[in-house]
């Protein structure tokens, strides 16, 4: 392990895992099941909808909107409902706002076991585009808020577009977060610390989701099962070291019936490949704090 100085997150020193580290049970290949269960707030939505031809500026895109709203109607169910059948748990990555809109099936998806992590209050509310006072304050209605229905505080957070201020994991782990997913430079999770206060930092795969994949570029769903299998082949044949995987579905994009069945599919490899871990981020991010705080 090195000790270096973070190139987002002002003030903190990092330690990364070594090339010996291996998930539990000495696998090299851990992966995770990751369902965005988004919202707006009011008066807000989403900056992308299915049509491809943009709204003149100034005009409110209520298309992108009902698109958007999808999520808590009928698409988290659907997706909750696929990891049940194959017997999966995932983390769910909650816009605060969801807490107050739909209470009760965030207190489901909790009570089936499925991770909860704080993904902001809405989706326009994007940490680099805060000042620290307000970023705090952020951070405290959200986690409060989804405490408040859930019974116990998140432990992990994802930003929108995994875009953190600098500040935003010293704040994190100042409110005793474990882990955040605003990441991206590694394979692996690794240590932030600032002076005594640390923070796991567990890497966001981005290849394997369907905002990129199949919203942004237009890629059908069977890309987003082809890109995991050859992802996943590459890892097994070439790679040595340990590595970490996410396959990422949000409620309102993949929720739907064709999205689903790409979620599924990839289940189904994941289910029929020996020797690879499946876990939640909060679960590898514990391994992983354990295991640096064996080798100091």
């Amino acid at each position: 392990m090195t000790a270096e100085r973070d190139l987002v997150a002002k003030g903190a020193s990092v330690r990364r895992l070594d090339r010996a580290f291996r998930w539990p049970g000495g696998k090299r290949i851990a992966i995770f099941f990751n369902i965005a269960f988004e919202a707006w707030s009011d008066g807000k939505g989403p900056g992308i909808g299915p049509m491809g031809n943009p709204l003149p500026p100034g005009h409110f895109d209520t298309n992108a909107l009902s698109f958007g709203g999808y999520g808590p109607v009928r698409g988290i169910w659907r997706l909750i409902e696929s990891l049940d059948h194959h017997k999966l748990k995932a983390g769910v990555m909650v816009s605060g706002v969801l807490a107050e809109r739909h209470p009760q099936t965030l207190k489901a998806i909790a009570a089936a076991g499925h991770e909860i992590i704080a993904h902001a209050y809405g989706q326009e509310i994007i940490p680099v585009m805060l000042p620290e006072p307000a970023e705090r304050d952020h951070i405290a209605k959200v986690t409060e808020l989804i405490a408040a229905v859930t019974g116990s505080p998140p432990k992990g957070w994802m930003s929108p577009r995994a875009t953190p201020s600098a500040a935003t994991a010293r704040l994190l782990a100042e409110k005793g977060y474990l882990w955040h997913g605003d990441a991206m430079d590694d394979d692996l999770p690794y240590l932030e610390d600032f002076s005594g206060r640390s923070i796991v930092a567990m890497p966001f795969t981005i290849e394997v989701n369907d905002m990129p994949l199949y919203m942004r570029h237009g890629d059908p769903p069977r890309q987003y099962v082809e890109t995991f299998e050859n992802t996943l082949r590459r890892l097994r044949q070439r790679e040595k070291g340990a590595v970490l995987l996410d396959a990422t579905a949000h409620a309102h994009v993949f929720g739907r019936p064709l999205g689903a069945w790409a979620f599924e599919a990839v289940m189904e490899i994941v289910k029929g490949t020996p020797g690879v871990w499946i876990a939640t981020r909060g679960q590898a991010a514990a391994y992983a704090l354990k295991s640096l705080r064996e080798k100091g």
